[in-house]
């Protein structure tokens, strides 16, 4: 666990920075500057654009992780890696024919001809463009565990860009159109940074044969693209929902609670950015004790890690919106503890995701997908209309719970592992317990002292548990290794 905790660290100190300066964004400037109708019109544009990544994608990206530790020798990998590089401009000759020729209806689909998202066609599928040859690149240093500076460039680059936009926005340099046509050329600037990067790690031989497995790997990538295009629908279909069946403002209210809550799931976003390829690794070696090791260890550390962060999160709510002190925003308190309670279950998960999607069985994420998919839609029609944005936010946390109950049961059948232990009761007992003794703290009249009292509190509380019952060693290591370079 040595390079997956060492990079693991690094991957969250740059997911901490994102969420710094995104919380910035999306909290004061955002609000304060170019309004609550601009920001949902911002985070509707660039849910749509996520909706249509996968298609361009193809989910070569994912190929890529699963391949390449298989592959014989050097040749192999320069094929696979021209092979994920040429296969999206193959679709791009499909599908950006099929976009502009059915641009109405399209649009018309994703905004329910709301004017505003139709103003901007080229900004949906231009940013949908950039990321998917983005993902392909970051999928490329992943493989060679260099996934430090792309996880920087995935996390922290979108949120410092747009909060440049905002400030020249603020200061009246640009308008809105500006600040659109600077968003789509920031987002291809960082795919030229990643790339620069990806061929100064490793540049492949120019290869014009196929990978020998490269039907496999065609099926892989169907399903994937599949899986992905519905998972990418998941996650963005409750705010294209809100904007279509409310208004945008609801969007603007919504999203911004789904940031805060987003912070439980941020360690496992660094954790998984360097186990995937080792996962994938052990499944092609064939080592089932130490996936399950793999599948343990990742669980018991995020759960620890998350847990913590959901108790500072939901504990200081009425605070932090206090601070923020926005009208409308505090509506949706509710949003942010129902969606992290969702979140901190994915992570608590470990790395599962990880082994299903690299083994033989990864068709089953695809009905797991297409299932929840169809199961989002349905909820979050019927309670959007019914409770609104907390109606989203329920949809979400049913989602949630049935598409990761089912990849639980999956790998428990067929591999015979699970993710939980002993320790992830313990864990989960003395958070309940940690909540409800701080949950009645009133709240002091200076909102920063609050949390940071309450924070403090959280922390010697969880801290006794962590060093008594000794739940993580590695968390623990980790600890001591700050505390000495700290002092």
């Amino acid at each position: 666990m040595g390079i997956i905790a060492k990079q693991s660290l690094y991957n969250v100190v740059s997911i901490g920075l994102a969420f710094l300066i995104g919380a910035l964004n999306m909290l004061f400037l955002y609000p304060t500057f170019p309004g609550k109708e601009f920001q949902g019109l911002v985070v509707a544009l660039l849910a749509n654009s996520n909706l249509i990544q996968p298609f361009i994608s193809f989910g070569v990206q994912h190929t890529l992780i699963k391949f390449f530790s298989s592959s014989k020798n050097k040749e192999d990998q320069d094929r696979l890696l021209w092979f994920v590089l040429l296969f999206p401009l193959l679709i791009l000759v499909v599908v950006l024919p099929m976009y502009f020729y059915f641009n109405l209806e399209i649009l018309s689909f994703l905004s329910n001809d709301n004017a505003g998202v139709a103003r901007f066609p080229f900004l949906i599928i231009a940013i949908a463009v950039a990321t998917a040859y983005f993902e392909i690149f970051y999928s490329w240093l992943r493989v060679h565990l260099k996934s430090v500076f792309g996880n920087f460039l995935k996390e922290v680059y979108p949120r410092l860009l747009t909060f440049i936009l905002l400030v020249c926005f603020a200061l009246q340099w640009i308008d809105l159109g500006a600040f659109i046509n600077y968003l789509i050329g920031g987002y291809y600037l960082r795919l030229l940074i990643i790339m620069g990067y990806s061929f100064s790690v490793y540049v492949p031989r120019f290869q014009w044969r196929l990978p020998e497995s490269w039907r496999a790997m065609l099926r892989y990538s169907a399903l994937i693209f599949l899986s992905g295009a519905a998972a990418s629908f998941i996650l963005d279909i409750d705010k294209s929902m809100i904007f279509s069946l409310t208004s945008d403002v609801n969007v603007a209210f919504y999203a911004v609670a789904l940031y805060i809550a987003a912070v439980v799931e941020a360690p496992g976003r660094a954790m998984f950015q360097i186990t995937s390829p080792l996962v994938a690794h052990a499944l092609n070696a064939n080592d089932s004790k130490r996936l399950e090791r793999l599948l343990k260890k990742s669980s018991l550390n995020l759960l620890i890690v998350s847990g913590f962060l959901f108790l500072i999160i939901n504990l200081n709510l009425n605070d932090f919106y206090h601070i923020i002190n926005q009208e409308g925003y505090a509506s949706a308190i509710g949003v942010v503890i129902i969606v992290s309670l969702g979140k901190l279950f994915s992570v608590s998960m470990g790395c599962l995701n990880n082994i299903i999607s690299n083994s033989k069985y990864y068709s089953y994420v695809f009905w797991f997908s297409i299932s929840s998919a169809i199961l989002a839609v349905f909820l979050n029609y019927i309670f959007i209309q019914s409770h609104g944005i907390m109606g989203a936010a329920f949809a979400t946390l049913l989602v949630i719970l049935f598409i990761n109950l089912c990849k639980i049961l999956l790998v428990r059948f067929l591999f015979k592992i699970h993710p939980y232990s002993q320790k992830t009761l313990s864990v989960i007992l003395s958070m309940i317990l940690i909540y409800v003794l701080t949950f009645k703290i009133p709240s002091l009249l200076n909102p920063w002292w609050s949390i940071l009292l309450r924070s403090v509190l959280i922390l010697g509380l969880f801290s006794v548990p962590l060093f008594v019952f000794r739940w993580s060693l590695d968390i623990e290591k980790l600890i001591q290794d700050f505390r000495k370079r700290l002092f």
